[in-house]
């Protein structure tokens, strides 16, 4: 990526050269332009002074660029934190330049910069603003960037409720920036984020009990048909290692967990959202047996045929980008960590195909359940 303070290399995480989508966009690059300028017509004043805070970095380029303001990033994402890592590596900056928090951390008390790459989550955007905003003060800068089809006026209306003033700029190669004033007379509303609902009576051995989600977690407010579906169909457990891959707000693996108190149910999530939702929905069902919860890349870190059934619903998006690259490493993601006869279980839209991928994988695959829209699949570690 060009910057107007040089060259960068950038990736995504985990590194794949076959990988085609960048690991910056055109609002990075916006926001990086707009900065530089400000700098030079403010010498007396520098922008980028102070505590500089970046939300939302998708891949690390923009406190790449910036290490040398010393900025702390906040992220949701396990895979954005690493590539973070890997891309300050690679440009050669000094462990500790860059301050790496994530969404579940305690924020910095006093923000002077505040840069906001704006989520595809708004429930994110607005519990991040809400957590943030004490730390402004009068003399803060806030700018936000995305591209103009992730930006809209119920994104704006966020950082006028929560922050202050706001306006925003021309676009430029289909990217916008979003300016706002720190108003201290605002009179803000408590933050709704985490939110609890209670789920239906229909649904197996977690009818009725307590869902805990913290913002940005899918379908924060309700339960997502795919997993509705999932929750009717699911294997009966015999005891063992069952892993909630990809777990959400964690309702697949408290059922398991419900239904057969003997077995140990890992949950993971590349989300600290998600995995902060599942050890709460699980805490707040009073469920005995054993469980873990780890934020990670999948399945990378269990050790290879120690895991008795895996239960997944994949994603197939990578922010804006609809990609299956995310289920092919759940998947042999799984393979490796199932023992021998072990199965995983997979849920996920008809159209996507999973079967195919399944049975080059596996050597099978089998229909379980399906209705118009989804499918659930079983493929057995042979």
């Amino acid at each position: 990526m060009t910057t107007p303070w040089g060259e960068i290399a950038l990736t995504r995480f985990p590194e794949d050269p076959r990988d085609r989508l960048r690991a910056w966009d055109a609002s990075d690059e916006y926001l990086l332009r707009h900065l530089a300028e400000q700098e030079r017509e403010q010498e007396q004043r520098p922008p980028l002074s102070g505590t500089v805070v970046v939300v939302g970095d998708r891949w690390g380029a923009l406190v790449t660029a910036l290490a040398a303001h010393r900025p702390v990033q906040i992220t949701d994402s396990h895979l954005a934190q690493e590539a973070t890592r890997a891309n300050l590596a690679r440009a050669g900056v000094e462990p500790g330049a860059v301050r790496l928090l994530t969404t579940q951390d305690a924020p910095p008390e006093r923000i002077d910069v505040l840069l906001v790459r704006v989520p595809k989550s708004l429930a994110l955007l607005e519990d991040q603003l809400f957590r943030l905003a004490p730390a402004l003060h009068a003399g803060s800068v806030v700018v936000g960037t995305g591209m103009v089809k992730e930006i809209h006026t119920s994104t704006l209306e966020l950082f006028e409720r929560i922050i202050g003033p706001t306006r925003t700029s021309l676009a430029e190669k289909k990217a916008r920036l979003i300016f706002s004033t720190q108003d201290a007379a605002l009179e803000r509303t408590a933050n709704p984020w985490p939110y609890s609902y209670a789920l239906p009576n229909d649904i197996g051995a977690v009818s009725g009990r307590t869902v805990v989600n913290h913002a940005g977690v899918f379908c924060a407010d309700r339960l997502d048909i795919g997993t509705r579906f999932f929750l009717g169909h699911l294997p009966e457990s015999r005891g063992g290692r069952v892993v909630d891959l990809g777990c959400g707000n964690g309702v697949v693996g408290t059922a398991v967990a419900v239904a057969d108190p003997a077995a140990e149910v890992l949950f993971v999530d590349e989300s600290f959202q998600a995995v902060a939702s599942a050890e709460a929905t699980y805490k707040a069902n009073g469920v005995p047996g054993h469980a873990e919860f780890r934020v990670g890349d999948g399945l990378a870190g269990v050790p290879a045929g120690s895991v008795d059934l895996v239960l997944n619903n994949p994603p197939f998006h990578s922010h804006q980008a609809t990609t299956d690259a995310t289920a092919w490493r759940m998947f042999t993601g799984a393979k490796r960590a199932l023992k021998p006869g072990g199965e995983l279980w997979v849920v996920g839209n008809r159209h996507l195909g999973y079967h195919v991928k399944l049975r080059r994988l596996f050597g099978n695959c089998q229909l379980v359940s399906g209705d118009p829209k989804f499918v659930i699949l079983k493929a057995v570690k042979r």
